[in-house]
């Protein structure tokens, strides 16, 4: 399984966002899509997730200025970032977590990947 981010870049405090993740690869399904963050010296924390029924989970922080949407028809997630703040600067990376495929088209061994990371940094 391979994701693919894009969408990074620099923004003014206040100015709006857009990170995208795209999976390709063999597997038998996605159950869970997400977006994480880390900066230098810091663990990498979750910033938002979506299920394959649509069910989201935010970080406080991010909360009602973040959006995540996934179209599990193009396995793809897009985080929709607004009111971004100087403490949003990271390396956002998209994660996946779901199924290989098994015999007979069942689910195999799960899987968690992640993609390569994009750097988003906000100037105050």
């Amino acid at each position: 399984v391979q994701l693919q981010a894009s969408g990074g870049g620099l923004v003014q405090a206040g100015g709006s966002l857009r990170l995208s993740c795209a999976a390709s690869g063999s597997y038998r399904r996605i159950t869970m899509m997400g977006w994480y963050r880390q900066t230098p010296g810091k663990q990498r924390e979750l910033v938002a997730q979506i299920s394959s029924e649509g069910n989201t989970n935010y970080a406080a922080s991010v909360k009602d200025r973040f959006t995540i949407t996934r179209d599990s028809a193009k396995n793809t997630v897009d985080l929709n970032m607004n009111s971004l703040k100087p403490e949003d600067d990271a390396v956002y990376y998209c994660n996946a977590v779901g199924f290989l495929i098994g015999k007979g088209w069942s689910d195999g061994r799960n899987f968690n990947y992640w993609g390569q990371g994009t750097l988003v940094t906000v100037s105050s």
